[in-house]
């Protein structure tokens, strides 16, 4: 199988670093044209920088009112949107306020559904089109040390069912990756702030034995592994797969269904 994406317009939010820019990366190698956005202007163009292929950089915060205005007058069309842009921590379920409720929904579902909501009808017109969320493991397992994430992840699933419903019968595809425990910065950080300090192998290995004993992979995921299922999902070759949330969890999900 080839993946061809040539003449097709990707964007990827959250796409400085992590998954998103190794997203990024696998599509633009399929041959899409991507942009790329994130609040760091000069993060955002020295990732830019490391992907090899047609990429633009949009600096913005999209979490907010002006910042999503700003990014859809700049790519008023895309044939593929990855939302990709998420946060995460942990925290003592009990000391989470309500603020910080709200900051995890609106940042990782509603940026998600304003976006889905001004593209979608675009590529509903043209007859093709690919819309994608990075959701994860904690959708479905919700982690007691940051359940605010986890249930935030949930939330997407149900939003992409949605807009897949939506979408029915145009050509346009609506799915979620379930994306595992990977090795992100992100997630170094995490895994320390659990474990604490030693050598890298020493602190993954105690924080996949402690904290995620589910997995059969029983390693992080590495974000290239994320990025090669966004890809087949963005393809012509993922046609008949919609309304999906398709693990790359590493096992972690106790199930014998996708």
């Amino acid at each position: 199988m080839r993946i061809d994406l040539t003449g097709k317009t990707a964007l990827v939010t959250g796409s400085s670093s992590g998954i998103g820019l190794a997203i990024a990366r696998g599509l633009a190698g399929c041959g899409a044209s991507v942009v790329i956005t994130g609040r760091d202007r000069g993060r955002l163009e020295a990732a830019a920088a490391t992907v090899d292929g047609d990429v633009r950089a949009v600096a913005g915060d999209v979490t907010t009112d002006a910042g999503h205005a700003d990014l859809v007058a700049a790519v008023p069309h895309v044939d593929v949107l990855v939302n990709n842009l998420g946060i995460f921590g942990s925290a003592d379920p009990l000391q989470i306020s309500d603020d910080e409720w709200r900051r995890y929904f609106e940042t990782n579902v509603l940026t998600a559904v304003r976006l889905t909501r001004h593209y979608l009808p675009g590529m509903t017109a043209n007859g093709w089109g690919r819309v994608l969320y990075t959701s994860s493991d904690s959708a479905v397992v919700t982690p007691a040390e940051m359940i605010h994430y986890g249930v935030s992840k949930t939330a997407l699933l149900g939003v992409h069912r949605g807009f897949a419903k939506a979408a029915a019968g145009t050509g346009v595809t609506v799915n979620s990756v379930l994306a595992g425990p990977t090795h992100t910065g992100g997630v170094e950080d995490f895994v320390r702030e659990l474990v604490g300090d030693g050598p890298w192998e020493e602190a993954q290995r105690e924080f996949m034995t402690r904290f995620r004993p589910q997995s059969l992979l029983q390693r992080l995921i590495e974000p290239e592994e994320i990025a090669n299922m966004v890809c087949y999902l963005a393809s012509p070759l993922a046609s008949a797969t919609t309304g999906a949330a398709v693990r790359v969890d590493g096992g972690y999900v106790d199930a014998i269904l996708p």
